[in-house]
């Protein structure tokens, strides 16, 4: 595996894969130490997820730079994402007890009857590049606090985040073997899901990765979770603060240089406030700077890899070439690195790939609708259903769009965001299953009846 640093195109190092018998040996590993972790008291493993909060805390900057090698995330935006992951290891050391809890059932006088909740065993994640800590926390606090353990399988472009996880893991006085990461490359996923002594797998990618993984887990009858791609609407309505909904949205669109499957994407815009809206939004995305993902004033820095930049581009074109125009940004930026400016796209037509695919970057579509019927039939008209966000200052409003818009999660006056006290996922091409909170927690758990006369 080698690591390219975006910002600058240089190689940083060449990290050695794991061999299919270093594959084989760690599985076992993984088997044995779960014998032991599963019996361990539920209180003992949130102590210690508290810990590994305390152990991200403590090297919270040496992880965010990690990241803005390996990834390009700007330095602030990396420090802000292990602060989310010590909080979601807060929050299952905190309440992982409360979750496991038995939940009683009806039953014929004398008797008693519960489900329990207990652990599956081996669990394998794929997980990707663009929230290299996030992702993986947001799985692994749940389910080794539930009693499983923990596989791997990160992006090739990271392997220094996936081995700093391992090690805050082991920091923090996990058993060894808890958590392993696997250095592999995609192609050797199936033969880890073939194995059974895996129980179960979680993929958190594209619609390709998850479509792979959902598949070989399918023929093995294993559970999986996945979280796929999004095409979220951000819904402007014509009782919408403006400003706000203005501020947010250039936010929304290129946090992260724009690599986030909850990005708002499509922005629906009221025919009432289209004009205004849109030379708020311009000015808004135009102070955003655009630097070294090391310097602490950067807002936008690379897109994680020069292939990455080029697809992006090559839906911008063809998006120009079906009729969209492009406001401000549409081209890569002439300087070292897979740099590609914040992009505002209006005149969208139909079917282009700004308007039907995933745009991973930061490329804003801007529709002007008419009214509210065609702004949820809009929204909707998508094979994605992960988030969703609304803006207006009637709170009734905003809430009885939300129900009508087809989508895991739909957030009035705010941005889309994953939450550890709220379930997280999708629907149609955007996944199946939920991660966080408690639903999320139970995922993978045998959810065990028992009836006792």
């Amino acid at each position: 595996m080698e690591v390219t640093n975006p910002a600058t195109g240089e190689r940083e190092e060449t990290v050695e894969e794991h061999t299919e018998s270093e594959v084989e040996a760690a599985i076992e590993r993984a088997t044995e130490a779960y014998e032991g972790w599963r019996d361990r008291p539920i209180r003992e493993r949130e102590e210690l997820l508290a810990d590994a909060g305390d152990v991200l805390r403590e090297h919270k900057r040496e992880y965010a730079e990690t990241m803005a090698r390996e990834m390009g995330k700007p330095i602030t935006q990396g420090i802000a994402e292990v602060e989310k992951c010590a909080w979601v290891c807060d929050h299952y050391a905190q309440y992982g007890s409360a979750y496991l809890e038995a939940d009683s059932h009806p039953s014929p006088p004398g008797s008693a009857v519960e489900t329990v909740y207990d652990p599956l065993g081996p669990i394998l994640a794929v997980m990707p590049w663009n929230f290299p800590f996030w992702q993986v926390f947001r799985f692994a606090a749940p389910h080794l606090t539930s009693g499983n353990v923990g596989l791997l399988k990160h992006a090739s472009n990271v392997p220094g985040c996936a081995q700093a996880i391992e090690d805050v893991f082991r920091e923090a006085g996990y058993p060894e073997d808890v958590f392993q990461t696997l250095l592999i490359p995609s192609d050797l996923v199936d033969d880890v899901i073939e194995d059974e002594r895996v129980e179960a797998a979680t993929v958190t990618g594209s619609g390709p990765a998850g479509r792979a993984v959902s598949s070989a887990a399918g023929n093995q009858l294993m559970k999986s979770v996945l979280e796929l791609g999004g095409s979220d609407p951000f819904v402007v309505l014509n009782d919408a603060d403006l400003a706000d909904a203005a501020e947010t949205a250039a936010w929304a669109r290129n946090q992260n240089g724009g690599q986030s499957c909850i990005a708002g994407k499509r922005f629906l815009v009221h025919a009432d406030v289209y004009d205004e809206f849109v030379d708020r939004f311009v000015d808004e995305v135009e102070s955003l700077t655009i630097g070294d993902p090391m310097d602490e004033e950067t807002d936008v820095g690379p897109q994680a890899r020069t292939d990455l930049m080029e697809e992006l581009h090559e839906q911008v074109e063809a998006s120009v070439e079906a009729g969209a125009r492009v406001l401000i940004g549409g081209e890569p930026m002439d300087r070292k690195g897979a740099y590609y400016p914040p992009t505002i796209l209006t005149d969208v037509p139909e079917g282009c790939p700004a308007d039907k695919e995933e745009t991973f970057g930061p490329v804003a579509a801007v529709y002007e609708i008419d009214d509210e019927d065609e702004i949820v039939a809009k929204a909707n008209d998508t094979r994605f259903g992960l988030g969703a966000s609304v803006w207006t200052t009637d709170r009734e409003r905003g809430r009885r769009l939300a129900r009508e818009i087809e989508a895991g999660c739909v957030y009035v006056n705010q941005l889309v965001k994953s939450d550890p006290r709220v379930p997280f996922g999708g629907i149609k091409d955007s996944g199946h299953g939920r991660e966080l909170a408690r639903e999320g927690m139970l995922e993978f758990v045998n959810r065990k009846t028992v009836w006792v006369e």
